[in-house]
């Protein structure tokens, strides 16, 4: 049941990983260029597409279709900002550099600050730093 309900929801819905259209494109002219930690997998489409003037590049993501869950690396070549993929590089990350995280807001683990009306605890006083503007006579 739990498949045909995934099946279902890959026709119905455009978030749920890939459409079956881009499914469809994918398999007929999509090469494979990785995968991400997340489990988002990248593809192209060799040589110059004929209405772009460029090569095409893709991701179908695991799960629902969110764009901050792509790493620096991978968007950068999504977007054509660079033309080796994370894959055929050798980098690594510098000490001082913290792992990718999607954009919690509307999660859970969303940031709330002190005094929000989502979290405990009480907003800082005011600082005096602001002088409100009075038009001049």
């Amino acid at each position: 049941m739990h498949g045909l309900l995934n099946w279902l929801a890959q026709i119905f819905t455009w978030w749920n990983g890939a459409t079956l259209n881009t499914r469809f494109y994918t398999w007929r002219h999509g090469e494979k260029v990785g995968e991400d930690e997340f489990g988002n997998i990248y593809y192209r489409k060799p040589g110059p597409d004929p209405a772009l003037g460029f090569e095409r590049r893709w991701v179908i993501y695991k799960g629902y279709a969110e764009g901050s869950e792509t790493p620096p690396g991978w968007y950068g070549w999504l977007h054509h900002t660079v033309d080796i993929p994370p894959t055929e590089e050798s980098y690594k990350p510098r000490d001082w550099e913290l792992p990718h995280l999607p954009n919690m807001t509307g999660t859970p683990l969303a940031w709330r600050p002190p005094g929000s009306t989502l979290r405990s605890g009480e907003r800082p006083p005011a600082t005096g730093d602001y002088d409100a503007w009075t038009p001049s006579p």
